[in-house]
């Protein structure tokens, strides 16, 4: 990366941070509405997973 583009994403990292936080929130939210009782480190992992398997995903299609 270059200097230019780090100090993009350096200017807009906490965007990113809460636009993620945000969206990890938003499931949570869903998980407790769909299920009452949760177990919420159980359902925390596996959002957190469901959301690295994502990335994962995205990254690959950009870079093919």
């Amino acid at each position: 990366m270059s200097k230019m583009e780090q100090l993009e994403l350096n200017a807009h990292r906490s965007k990113i941070v809460a636009d993620m936080r945000s969206l990890v929130e938003k499931y949570r939210t869903i998980f407790d509405w769909d299920i009452p009782e949760i177990d919420q480190r159980a359902a925390d992992a596996l959002i957190l997973a469901a959301m690295h398997t994502a990335l994962d995903d995205i990254a690959a299609q950009l870079a093919g």
